[in-house]
């Protein structure tokens, strides 16, 4: 990497950024004492130094014009958290298995989402490792960790990350996290790294103190400055990021990127940030194995979504598709505050665009943004441009108490949706925990000084005083604290559930639903997926022409009444309860399958 501190041999090379900066020197500790070192001057703001005989894992940091001491923005390793040293680590010396994984085509995509913390009660890297059979016994083929990137304090949702390129100390080592890499691999499961490239977090960034080049004043997003990535000086800053995109695909071997909010990165350059960065890892680790890329854009935006011919994806295989999620929950809950308000007219009319199209926004207005037109027109996308959910940290962690949709919505209109959700040809994404229905919500939790604490912890209950259930300053105070211990906590799976009847039929349900994707399904997504849709009233019928000729036929009914409808061709792949070949139950589902002459799309 051109950023950052690298040790070969008993040799250390140091190199920063700080463009503001007249001098930098490097403090460096270890077991033998301690060395300062001033750094050289090179051009366009670079500072280096190299020093032999370096002792292993000595921490260092760097000194700016005698004023501050500042860890690396580019440290592997910052054991002390974001305000202290960063620590030397040797790459190579991590032992990779002989056997090269080389990943799994995007098809066969069934991501997890989870949060290391939470997930299980030690909260670390290696524990994950424990419950990676759980997850293949599940049918999961994918895990997407949420950010690890070194954060303020010892619990965070990840997206207030200052060090890029630093697991989090309170997760394990940076070995650690290879080693759960390698477990996932050895076991047939992708590996999918969240990254946060369109801000830094609010505490831990020194960046503006050395290299305030690193942001634009003139544009702002909802976390201030935007980072420059098309302005004066943007070509270092882009690279910055553009290697941390690679760092994890070929130091940690991660087989994809899930890139955060997207929408919130102002760039007018040609190509733009994305663009370059997704040629870069296609050019670089995607020309030798499968690599994914995944794109959060609430602007819809289908060009960064397009393929090449044969169907490789040319930007990002794929996006977070909100509308799906937005356009179910509406159906499943009746809720309609918020951003569900574009979905409350006719939401199982969006759902079924949204399961055909792709897209339930298509460059219409939005009422909720004010008329705003959002969305590109998406239906000629294969449906594995999309992965779609009934939940994410997102949406329970952003809601007042962390809700989970099992807590809101009726068990009969949550299965219809889980089964429209894992037996689509979109790729299907799992929030950990959802497949037994844990009791346990997932909280906003942060871990702020104590000045930046309680702006948190105000600033949240005042966000949601608008809601009527939290009008009232008593019924503020229900909201937890995310800086609390407690809040943290609770959100913290409770494994012992999933042997409890109602969590193990809700267990039984999404692994058996994910066999049939498995068996079922999947072989019929090696290609191109046109489809068509129809709905009346709560009755929605989808059907899905694949490649090699077969057909996929949904008929989902989203109300009390029973539907009679004609009977399905192909075989019956699964059925709700009660239904039969031409009635689809209140609140039920059938899916069949129709065999057929392969096309030439």
């Amino acid at each position: 990497m051109p950023f950052g501190a690298e040790v070969n041999g008993g040799v250390g090379r140091f190199r920063l950024w700080a463009p503001s900066a007249s001098q930098v020197a490097l403090e460096l500790s270890h077991a033998r004492g301690r060395h300062v070192q001033p750094l050289t001057a090179e051009n366009d703001g670079w500072y280096s130094a190299t020093v032999s005989n370096i002792v292993e894992a000595a921490h260092y940091r760097y000194r700016i014009d005698d004023r501050i001491s500042v860890p690396d923005p580019a440290s592997r390793s910052n054991p002390q958290d974001v305000h202290g040293p960063s620590a030397l680590v040797d790459p190579c010396r991590f032992e990779w298995p002989a056997d090269e994984w080389r990943g799994r085509p995007w098809e066969e995509a069934v991501i997890y989402e989870l949060h290391v913390g939470t997930f299980t009660p030690a909260g670390t890297f290696n524990a994950v490792i424990e419950r990676l059979d759980y997850l293949v016994r599940l049918g999961v083929t994918a895990i997407e960790l949420m950010p690890v990137s070194d954060f303020p304090g010892k619990r965070n949702w990840g997206y207030d990350g200052v060090l890029p390129f630093a697991p989090d100390a309170s997760y394990g080592t940076p070995d650690d996290l290879k080693s759960l890499v390698v477990a996932a691999h050895a076991r047939g499961l992708m590996m999918i790294m969240d990254v946060v490239y369109n801000h830094f977090g609010p505490e831990g960034n020194y960046l503006a103190a050395y290299a305030p080049q690193f942001f634009d004043e003139s544009l702002h997003t909802p976390w201030g400055a935007a980072i420059n990535f098309g302005g004066k000086h943007s070509r270092t800053v882009r690279e910055f990021f553009i290697h941390n995109a690679l760092y994890w695909l070929d130091e940690f071997n991660f087989d994809g990127l899930r890139l955060d909010a997207v929408h919130a990165i102002i760039d007018a350059s040609e190509p733009d940030f994305m663009t370059e960065l997704a040629r870069r890892v296609r050019s670089g680790p995607g020309a030798a194995r499968h690599v994914h890329l995944i794109f959060e854009n609430d602007r819809n935006q289908a060009k960064y979504l397009r393929r090449l011919n044969g169907g490789r994806a040319l930007i990002a295989n794929a996006q977070w598709n909100d509308d799906f999620h937005h356009a179910l929950h509406v159906a499943t809950t009746g809720e309609r505050d918020g951003y569900y308000s574009d979905f409350a007219g006719r939401p199982v009319w969006l759902l079924g665009r949204t399961l055909a199209e792709g897209f339930a926004f298509q460059g219409d207005p939005s009422p909720f943004r004010g008329g705003e037109l959002r969305g590109e027109p998406s239906a000629h996308l294969p449906s594995g441009a999309f992965v779609s959910f009934t939940q994410s940290h997102d949406q329970a962690g952003n809601r007042a108490l962390g809700d989970r949709i099992g807590h809101i919505a009726q068990p009969p209109a949550l299965r219809l949706g889980v089964i429209c959700l894992l037996l689509s040809p979109h790729v299907p994404m799992l929030f950990m925990g959802e497949e037994f229905s844990a009791s346990s919500p997932f909280l906003f939790f942060c871990d702020f000084g104590p000045e930046l604490a309680d702006a948190v912890r105000e600033g949240r209950r005042r966000e949601f005083a608008a809601f009527e259930r939290f009008a009232d300053p008593a019924a503020q105070l229900e909201i937890p604290d995310p800086n609390a211990d407690s809040t943290f906590e609770k959100s913290k799976l409770n494994w012992d559930e999933v042997a409890a009847p109602a969590c193990a039929e809700w267990h039984t349900l999404y692994s058996d639903l994910l066999e049939i994707r498995r068996k079922r399904i999947v072989p019929h997504l090696d290609g191109p997926v046109k489809a068509t849709f129809a709905v009346d009233g709560g009755r929605l019928a989808v059907d899905w022409r694949c490649r090699d000729g077969a057909s996929l036929h949904l008929r989902a009914n989203f109300s009390d009444e029973p539907w009679r409808s004609p009977a399905l061709a192909g075989d019956i792949v699964f059925a709700s309860e009660g239904a039969t070949p031409d009635v689809v139950p209140g609140w039920g589902g059938v899916w069949a399958v129709e065999r057929g002459e392969r096309t030439h799309g």
